[in-house]
């Protein structure tokens, strides 16, 4: 009506509406403005108190995690034992992050005349330590190897390869002995905490256990997509989806800082003690947690000004460790997850030795006098996209390890048709890929630690990981390991169908590592697609490097053997006599080994010699054992 009346009134209506409409929108702003003045404020106040803001709020979730803690330690303690354990680390980091911060420089200060003189009587002491760290572990070894003399194989095993190495050096004259010696005694004290010590080998099996259970939450993501009934029968669907897993946790790890900070600390005490550079040690350091093509991002600013050296030690680190995303496949496969995070951790250390064993540094690296290198931050806005990236490329090792399954396995079974073909022309029967492995490879699995019987398989577990994959051969070392836990017998005719258990944890350590010919080219691609510039020496460094990496698999094989301890059996009359013969397990198997070895058969009656003399279970006990395995007794 109001624009009626202006069209018949042809005055300036136009403009009074329009002038109208800007006073309504001056009020409409004005109105917004007065409703938004609280958060305005709140804003400002916020801003101008956040340090205060966050120790409140930091404050008041600490009181209620303090508050959770003692609810749990109060309810259950022997539950909450890890809990217990995990607050115990986090609550030292963070105490000494700030003791640090506050009072790190009075320390120092206070300390320096101490550490002058320390460092003036340097030159003489660090002979004597040396000389009494020597003598204490000659002393050691001679008294320890005395209860189990096969732990000297392992040793001479150890000397031979690290004598090996020395004999390929780039420069023999140049070898830096402090990083050696080393490198070697932190592989040594960390196999000894972990295979010798109670609080390590319980750590590392809890530790173990825990992978474990959170591995299997694969299987809620993995039963939805695929159905339960392949999950269960079909390997790709099986064991490829905790590699997806894996790499997404991986992934939100990086995001948090978790990992950096793990592997920062790790390359700390490596460059400490080994003197090594801190671009090397990084690398190296990271291959604990990441693959051969990922740790060289962790320094990717600084490889185009590496020396040589300096590139075969992260070549080295590279092949002498797997990834934790295949780790976790492993550990599906039923391989002892304690022993592979023991190995990949040992490997670090000694990869950084023998790397400086057989390339000596001869250039003058430029990052020789850094303390550190900075760690570039990853891309991600947020946690969430963390998460989807990491499922995201996970996508491509999954296709990676699948098509290299299919092509190495379908490779391994032709190779083995053409030489059974070429055997049975001069009329030699069953000759294979992993026959000459096994003749040519025992003389070393040998000096590993394993047993002549077993030396064969684990040879020819070797020949597999060195010639075509790694994942094979623990597939391979996985079914053998099932063969034994099942109870089945030894021998099947000619043919062993397990190894000892000895021979599994040197043959876990032994497989731990991307040493193989087709990761040449993966690291190839990687660091040449990095530093395109310097591929010509990647080329000429790449095969030493896969050298010393399988050496490095294989000296910390033959240390789990000098440091392993065999499991005790147990009491094997309470076990057969209480036992449930539906089924066999290896402890049975063992046990009915020992009552077989106490049968004596004289003038046709049968008796019982050790522990089973004069038992009336006796003959009830071999009665069974008779149903499941063969023996003369029976």
């Amino acid at each position: 009506g109001e624009e009626k009346l202006c069209e018949e009134r042809d005055g300036p209506c136009g403009e009074s509406k329009e002038e109208r409409r800007g006073e309504g929108k001056g009020r409409f702003s004005s109105y917004c403005r007065k409703a938004l003045q609280p958060a305005s404020k709140a804003k400002r106040f916020c801003k101008a108190h956040a340090k205060v803001l966050r120790m409140v709020v930091l404050g008041f979730l600490g009181v209620a995690y303090l508050c959770y803690f003692i609810a749990a330690c109060w309810l259950n303690f022997q539950r909450a034992l890890a809990l217990v354990v995990l607050t115990a680390v986090v609550v030292f980091f963070i105490c000494w992050s700030l003791f640090k911060k506050h009072f790190g420089a009075k320390v120092v200060s206070l300390l320096s005349p101490v550490w002058k003189c320390f460092h003036k009587s340097w030159p003489w002491l660090k002979w004597l330590l040396w000389v009494a760290l020597l003598g204490g572990l000659i002393a050691w070894l001679a008294l320890d190897t005395a209860r189990n003399p096969k732990q000297l194989t392992s040793l001479a095993g150890f000397c031979f390869l690290v004598l090996f190495l020395f004999a390929c050096s780039k420069h023999h004259s140049a070898v830096s002995w402090r990083a050696v010696f080393w490198g070697l005694g932190l592989e040594f004290l960390f196999g000894l905490f972990v295979l010798r010590t109670t609080p390590g080998i319980q750590a590392f099996q809890w530790l173990g256990d825990q992978i474990q259970v959170f591995l299997g939450y694969t299987t809620a993501g993995s039963s939805f997509v695929f159905g339960n009934t392949l999950i269960e029968d079909v390997f790709a669907f099986q064991s490829l989806p905790i590699v997806v897993f894996f790499s997404c946790v991986t992934s939100m790890l990086y995001y948090l800082g978790i990992m950096q900070w793990l592997i920062i600390k790790i390359s700390w005490l490596l460059q400490a003690s080994m003197g090594t550079t801190p671009t090397e040690t990084l690398s190296v350091a990271g291959n604990i947690f990441v693959g051969q093509s990922e740790a060289p991002l962790l320094i990717r600013p600084y490889l185009a000004e590496m020396t040589r050296s300096e590139v075969h030690a992260v070549m080295t680190g590279g092949f002498s460790t797997i990834a934790g995303s295949v780790m976790g496949a492993y550990i599906s496969f039923g391989i002892d997850a304690a022993s592979l995070i023991a190995a990949s951790v040992m490997a670090a250390p000694c990869a950084l030795a023998m790397s400086k064993l057989i390339y000596p540094e001869v250039e003058e690296s430029k990052f020789k006098g850094k303390a550190s290198v900075h760690l570039s931050s990853r891309e991600e806005q947020n946690i969430l996209e963390a998460a989807s990236n990491g499922a995201a490329t996970s996508v491509g090792l999954v296709a990676n390890i699948a098509a290299n399954l299919i092509a190495f396995l379908a490779v391994l079974e032709f190779i083995n048709a053409a030489l059974r073909w070429f055997g049975e022309m001069v009329d030699i029967e069953g000759l294979s890929f992993q026959v000459i492995c096994s003749y040519v490879l025992m003389p070393m699995a040998f000096l590993m630690g394993a047993d002549w019987a077993d030396s064969p398989l684990v040879a020819e577990l070797l020949g597999i990981k060195i010639f075509l994959n790694e994942f094979v051969a623990y597939q391979q070392l996985a079914t053998y390991k099932k063969n034994r836990l099942a109870g089945l017998e030894e021998w099947d005719g000619s043919q062993k169908q397990w190894i000892s258990e000895r021979a599994e944890i040197i043959t876990t350590f032994a497989l731990c590592g991307f040493a193989n010919l087709s990761s040449i080219g993966i690291m190839l691609g990687a660091l040449t697609s990095l530093v395109p510039q310097r591929k010509g020496d990647f080329a000429s460094i790449v095969l030493r490097a896969l050298l010393t990496g399988i050496c490095v698999s294989m000296l910390n094989a033959c240390l789990a053997g000098l440091l392993h301890v065999p499991t005790e059996l147990g009491d094997c009359v309470t076990f057969l006599s209480t036992a449930n013969f539906s089924s066999t397990s290896y402890t049975m198997y063992m046990c009915c080994k020992q009552l077989f070895a106490s049968s004596v058969l004289e003038n046709g009656t049968l008796s019982f010699t050790g522990a089973w003399t004069g038992l009336a279970e006796s003959m009830l006990c071999l009665t069974q054992c008779c149903g499941h395995y063969n023996h003369t007794s029976c």
